[in-house]
């Protein structure tokens, strides 16, 4: 992960895992509807502030992955929130196409539970 341009103040109001990660609830900004689960570092989360992009960090590649680059779906971030523990990312997004890697919606398609 690479050095970031983060405003301090945001940064000092993260509460991030041991490998400097913070999980990043991704919502339709109209309907509400969860569509995935994605981790920012401070760099992605810079990125994200900074272009209106969504841009996550891939534990599984080691790699910043910008949102639709390479698939087309991408996320217009309409508005970021820092839940009240410092430990959670909520965006709001224009989704476009599917969110899941899978060609669904949403990566919560896979079935209720309960």
């Amino acid at each position: 992960m690479s050095v970031t341009s983060l405003d301090p103040a945001i940064a000092a109001r993260l509460k991030r895992t041991e490998d400097g990660l913070v999980p990043a609830v991704v919502q339709q900004h109209d309907t509400g509807e969860v569509l995935m689960l994605a981790w920012m570092d401070d760099e992605a989360l810079h990125r994200t502030l900074t272009t209106g992009t969504a841009t996550y960090w891939s534990r599984s590649r080691g790699e910043y992955w910008v949102k639709g680059a390479t698939s087309g779906n991408t996320q217009r971030v309409v508005s970021v929130a820092l839940d009240c523990d410092g430990d959670t990312l909520l965006l709001r997004v224009e989704q476009t196409g599917a969110a899941c890697h899978t060609g669904d919606r949403t990566c919560f398609d896979a079935g209720r539970l309960l």
